[in-house]
């Protein structure tokens, strides 16, 4: 089995700050996409690519104190953060470990295996849903969550947008990942084996102003840099990182358009 490639984005102090902006914006359809699959009171539940923490956390209010969480990464500098973070919440029924999510078998089946923007990360999302469906209790959930960066776009279009999140797609491509893996979701935890799988997607609009959307779609940018530097998608003077943020924010104000950052995407189903 193919092990799990580097995480493309890092985990630098910016990227870390990144994620905890992110994590905000998510946190509340997250919650409803772990509610929407079925995670309750009690369960045991395993979190790929847990990072900084954050979907352990939301799990951890799921499952409450009688449950407990296993957040697994590969990063060890995102694990320290988030055993921080957890200290800091009081969270006792939360734990993280160092591990490849390709390979990574615990001693104990999972009520729930659960996993947030982690098969946008894998070289193969099927072979990682098949492995974890294995270790989940007769019954078990898979819960996958995972962009659709096919949404991303301004509406109506402007020209900066576009060419920023052309950027981000090819980007993404070329680092490894799957922008629009989330399109899939249903498919992918359908030819894991597993029964009566359902989806859902949620959708956030940024409207003109709103400085969450130009911020996001920067850091985006700005992380995959080199990527796109490297690959002579833009040089590094075109895309002006460090005005990109108002300059996209002042062209969506003056065309009083909304920018759509990707779709949440969730698809889950149990173990038969």
């Amino acid at each position: 089995m193919q092990t799990e490639q580097t995480y493309l984005l890092g985990i630098s102090p910016a990227e870390v700050q990144r994620l905890e902006r992110q994590s905000e914006r998510l946190a509340e359809p997250t919650r409803l996409l772990l509610e929407r699959s079925g995670l309750k009171r009690g369960m045991r539940v395993l979190d790929l690519g847990t990072g900084i923490g954050d979907v352990a956390f939301l799990a951890a209010e799921l499952v409450g104190p009688e449950g407990s969480v296993l957040g697994l990464d590969q990063a060890a500098e995102a694990l320290r953060v988030a055993e921080h973070r957890r200290a800091q919440r009081g969270l006792d029924q939360v734990r993280f470990i160092e591990g490849d999510v390709s390979t990574f078998r615990d001693a104990r089946p999972f009520d729930a295996v659960v996993g947030r923007l982690i098969l946008l990360h894998v070289a193969d999302p099927l072979a990682v849903v098949r492995h974890h469906a294995a270790s989940l209790v007769p019954g078990g959930l898979f819960v996958a969550i995972d962009y659709d960066c096919g949404a991303l776009r301004a509406e109506p279009p402007t020209p900066l947008v576009t060419q920023a999140c052309g950027w981000v797609l090819e980007g993404f491509r070329l680092g490894g990942a799957d922008p629009v893996v989330g399109a899939r979701l249903r498919t992918l935890l359908g030819h894991a084996g597993l029964a009566g799988v359902d989806a859902l997607g949620l959708q956030d609009y940024a409207a003109p102003g709103d400085p969450y959307g130009p911020a996001a779609l920067t850091a985006v940018v700005r992380a995959l840099l080199p990527v796109i530097t490297r690959a002579g998608l833009a040089t590094a003077e075109e895309i002006a990182i460090d005005t990109l943020a108002q300059r996209v924010d002042a062209e969506v104000r003056a065309a009083s358009a909304t920018l759509m950052p990707p779709t949440l995407a969730c698809a889950w189903g149990a173990r038969a």
